[in-house]
């Protein structure tokens, strides 16, 4: 890969994903995007690079695609998860009694797990949801991990990975070496392809959004831009979810920490809250898009 093809694969996924390279960070798009180059026939990477510059659609996708590292397990992290049953639920419940629903938005929710954990959570408190209108959007950049997501199958090593056995047995059934969580819970989400760069206006407000393990891998312009048009779409009481290495603070006043609760923030007042300008040299530059 020449420099001029690394510097247009850098600005094509900055402007098509998010996804901020830094400029020692050659070898990811030779290892990721060299398979999809010879599966399509490619002599190599330039030819893919003029494939590119051509306006070739499903090609566009593709490559965001083999860029976009989908990681994710149930319950990740645990953390955002006890918060969840504990101190946000429990909000909510009382804040919304009157209307008795409840819009949560997985704004990264990659191949389900974190939605299905969600939803495992909102089953388990029971009575206290029953009657109760729950609404959870899950969306992805990638068609590909949102119908693995829709299908609900997964793998013994996947079903291992933070799933506790009691909620296994509880909401999945098994297929041969395969388990699929069941129709109930499928029924409980709405996948949605969704590219966070995009107007998401049209999503409604939600009372909770999760946005984890996502917008560490934007450089702080985009990131600012994202919070404040979050900030739009979550009610004035709600509850916003980040990943455990990202923050609002010094980015954005649209959000504000909640104390000795780790991720969680809840919206400020936006008559009184205002964006931060971004610092000139300080965008983060790192390499891939995490998964939730």
């Amino acid at each position: 890969m020449t420099p001029t093809e690394y510097e247009y694969l850098r600005k094509f996924l900055k402007d098509n994903s998010g996804l901020d390279l830094s400029a020692d960070k050659q070898y990811l798009i030779e290892s990721r995007l060299l398979p999809l180059a010879r599966k399509a026939g490619f002599s190599g990477i330039a030819e893919l690079v003029q494939k590119l510059q051509a306006g070739s659609r499903p090609l566009i996708t593709d490559v965001v695609q083999a860029m976009t590292t989908n990681e994710t397990f149930f319950f990740r992290d645990k953390v955002p998860f006890d918060h969840f049953r504990d101190t946000i639920m429990p909000e909510v419940i009382k804040a919304r009694a009157g209307r008795r629903s409840v819009r949560i938005w997985c704004a990264a929710g990659s191949t389900g797990q974190e939605p299905y954990s969600l939803a495992m959570c909102l089953k388990e408190m029971g009575a206290a949801l029953a009657g109760w209108r729950i609404e959870i959007i899950a969306t992805d950049l990638s068609q590909e991990v949102l119908e693995k997501a829709k299908a609900g199958v997964y793998s013994q090593f996947e079903v291992q990975r933070g799933l506790p056995i009691q909620m296994l047995v509880k909401y999945f059934k098994q297929t041969g070496e395969t388990w699929q969580i069941n129709p109930e819970l499928r029924a409980m989400i709405q996948h949605r392809q969704l590219n966070l760069l995009h107007d998401f206006a049209q999503l409604g407000t939600f009372d909770v959004i999760f946005c984890r393990n996502v917008l560490i891998y934007f450089d702080q312009d985009t990131k600012i831009n994202i919070f404040n048009r979050l900030a739009r779409q979550i009610e004035p009481d709600g509850f916003l979810v980040l990943g455990a290495a990202e923050t609002v603070v010094g980015l954005t006043d649209t959000f504000r920490p909640i104390a000795e609760r780790r991720g969680l923030y809840k919206p400020n007042d936006p008559r009184t809250a205002a964006a931060k300008p971004a610092l000139a040299g300080a965008a983060p530059r790192l390499a891939v898009m995490a998964g939730r």
